[in-house]
């Protein structure tokens, strides 16, 4: 859930100031306090324009504030017409100065006491209370209307991120699945009891990938182990690899996304076959306190086999995918020395 989709909704009045689904309310309760702030008022004609005059300021208040709300801000304000709207609210001010001025003139024979004259005859302050009038409600509508773009612009980048992490996810995988099937392929004329264990292995890494990988969230425990099996898929494949997985610390009740460290582990595979020599791949994960320390360790041949643009495809992916599911809350070093390959990955969970 983004920032301002929390801020919403831990705030009821926030809530109610801008959800759609509260319009009603709001205007009920506006009508309300306007109604009985002007039914309250001390009189100063006598009845019944005294009740003429309450309602005709009922109408004063209330026309210029929903008309500024509901025809002047949509179809001038929001549409960054800004001139168009300035001369529209000085000429709804000016009408409704007008009607209080005229409504002045007229009534005064009515007044209880003859003396007393109403503080705002001039024009001039008669159009400014009216502009000042409609402040309020032009304040109020661009609140409203920051907020919900905001709210609309973190569930679009919510969708977007989705939506990317997915496409992420859809090159990986048929990539890890084609360089298997390669393999499988070359056993099979080789050696096809080993090409038999392989299958029965892939079976299980398949069966992860469609049950598992298709959530948000795994344990770690269990991506752990498909890394191992897929180590024990090469072993199996190559007589001269070993490998090490290493686990530290409280790992059992972690959660990751799925296939995070898959593309670190099958790069190390890839580039470190050395037919004259043995060629190894060691990998520590260790969470400690709220930080999750991921280590990945492959020797490189003498010669070294030129990388493919799949290679570059999938690290690029991996930290693309880090980039959005740990803004700020991640470091990775990847360092290429003459005999060795590491990747150093650091989560804040």
């Amino acid at each position: 859930m983004s920032y301002e989709e929390k801020t919403i909704n831990n705030n009821p009045f926030l809530r109610f100031l801008v959800a759609p689904q509260w319009r009603l309310g709001r205007h009920i309760i506006f009508l309300s306090v306007v109604i009985w702030f002007i039914s309250t008022a001390e009189p100063h004609y006598l009845a019944p324009w005294n009740t003429y005059i309450k309602l005709e300021a009922c109408f004063v208040i209330l026309f210029p504030l929903y008309t500024n709300l509901y025809w002047l801000i949509p179809r001038f304000l929001f549409r960054n017409r800004y001139g168009h709207y300035a001369a529209a609210v000085l000429m709804l001010a000016g009408l409704t100065g007008l009607l209080s001025l005229a409504k002045h003139q007229w009534l005064d024979p009515y007044q209880l006491d003859p003396r007393e004259r109403h503080e705002m005859t001039n024009p001039l302050s008669l159009l400014l209370f009216a502009v000042f009038l409609l402040l309020p409600s032009t304040a109020y509508r661009l609140f409203q209307r920051t907020i919900l773009d905001n709210q609309r612009i973190a569930e679009l980048e919510k969708i977007s991120m989705q939506s990317e992490l997915q496409q992420l996810k859809n090159q990986i995988n048929p990539h890890f699945l084609f360089n298997m099937l390669n393999n499988v392929n070359v056993l099979t004329q080789q050696d096809p009891e080993k090409a038999s264990q392989v299958l029965h292995k892939l079976s299980d890494l398949l069966r992860y990938q469609l049950y598992d990988s298709s959530r948000e969230h795994v344990l770690l425990t269990a991506d752990i182990r498909f890394l191992t099996d897929f180590l024990n898929l090469e072993k199996i494949r190559r007589d001269n690899f070993d490998f090490i997985v290493s686990k530290e610390g409280e790992i059992s009740n972690i959660q990751i996304p799925p296939h995070l460290f898959i593309t670190f582990i099958e790069n190390a595979v890839k580039h470190n076959v050395d037919p004259e020599m043995g060629s190894y791949v060691y990998a520590w994960f260790d969470v400690f306190g709220d930080e999750l320390h991921f280590k990945c360790v492959n020797s490189k041949p003498q010669q070294t086999i030129g990388k493919n643009g799949a290679g570059g495809l999938g690290l690029a992916n991996a930290r693309r995918t880090l980039e959005l599911l740990y803004p700020d809350r991640h470091s990775l070093e990847i360092r290429d020395e003459a005999t060795i390959y590491s990747v150093n990955l650091t989560i804040q969970l």
